[in-house]
């Protein structure tokens, strides 16, 4: 076991754990996120936080343009012209 100080503990209960608060704060973690996984070859354990609000669409918040679009006629069905 490793001597490095715990900066949090949690319980696992069936098959779910909880992330403590002052870990979800610090990481910025909300409903919706999602964690991957990794188990190390030294049995250690590492977590990456995928933040699901942001990306290429999370400021996006709809046209406001005043032409009117028909995305049927002008895109073909994968979306391209």
């Amino acid at each position: 076991m490793s001597s490095k100080p715990v900066d949090a503990e949690s319980k696992v209960s069936g098959n779910q754990a909880n992330i403590p608060a002052r870990i979800r704060r610090e990481l910025d973690i909300e409903d919706g996120d999602q964690l991957r996984w990794r188990v190390g070859d030294d049995g250690t354990i590492q977590v990456e936080v995928v933040n699901q609000r942001r990306g290429t669409f999370s400021e996006f918040e709809g046209y406001e343009g005043t032409d009117e679009t028909d995305a049927t006629a002008e895109h073909d069905t994968w979306g391209l012209e």
